[in-house]
């Protein structure tokens, strides 16, 4: 089931909602504009009215909490997928939960714990933005920036949904090995990438360890990213 909204405050707290009244796996909350939206560690997600697609999935799998990080990694592949598949682009995935093009963020990714055995799976994708506030003119881009030409978002949501479904399951079905694989394979951040973690960390990108955290080699040994904020160098 697909809800789509007109705007909303934050449609991973309306999916969590659902999520509790007992609706099933796959169902899907997208709006055409958030007031609230939410990105990772507490930060707000620029939602444009009508410019992006913003849409929660509720999806009930047997995982323990500890694999939202994986989960949020195979959401992103899914959604690399869908986009590259769809608009004819060639995205990058940066760990962890940042698809981009053009070196600027697309989409981004987050992972919340609804109940036991229900995981929300929060999406923005930046579509027909034609332009973002100052602040996020060099960080941000659209796909009608990258293409010059608009995209249907009912297509794309269609696209996305069904790969985030499909890599999510994966993840439950093979476990975390797979996921990890791909996301080396799929994403240049993973490897030999000079980056910078939250102004503390210096190093490249080493791969990911068992777990799916990011390995940096700094001068004085390997660092093991658990979370934060990469940025290129």
């Amino acid at each position: 089931m697909t809800i789509w909204l007109r705007t909303t405050k934050s449609t991973m707290m309306d999916a969590a909602a659902l999520a509790m009244r007992g609706e099933e796996h796959g169902t899907v909350v997208v709006a055409d504009e958030q007031t609230e939206g939410i990105g990772r560690h507490g930060h707000a997600w620029h939602s444009a009215a009508m410019g992006g697609l913003y849409m929660s999935i509720i999806l009930r799998l047997p995982l323990r909490s500890d694999a939202m990080p994986l989960l949020t990694m195979a959401l992103g592949l899914a959604v690399q997928r869908a986009v590259d598949d769809y608009c004819g682009v060639a995205c990058d995935i940066r760990w962890p939960n940042d698809v981009m093009l053009s070196r600027k963020k697309l989409a981004g990714i987050m992972v919340q714990l609804a109940a036991k055995d229900t995981l929300i799976g929060g999406i923005g994708v930046n579509i027909n933005q034609p332009l973002f506030p100052e602040a996020l003119r060099g960080l941000a881009t659209s796909l009608l920036i990258e293409t010059g030409h608009e995209h249907s978002k009912e297509e794309l949501l269609d696209r996305i949904v069904a790969e985030s479904l499909r890599y999510s399951g994966l993840l439950a079905e093979r476990g975390k090995s797979e996921v990890i694989r791909q996301f080396e394979e799929r994403s240049t951040w993973a490897r030999g990438k000079p980056v910078e973690v939250d102004a503390r960390i210096r190093g490249v990108t080493a791969g990911l360890n068992d777990d799916g955290f990011l390995l940096v080699q700094t001068d004085t040994g390997i660092e093991t990213i658990l979370a934060g904020g990469v940025r290129e160098i």
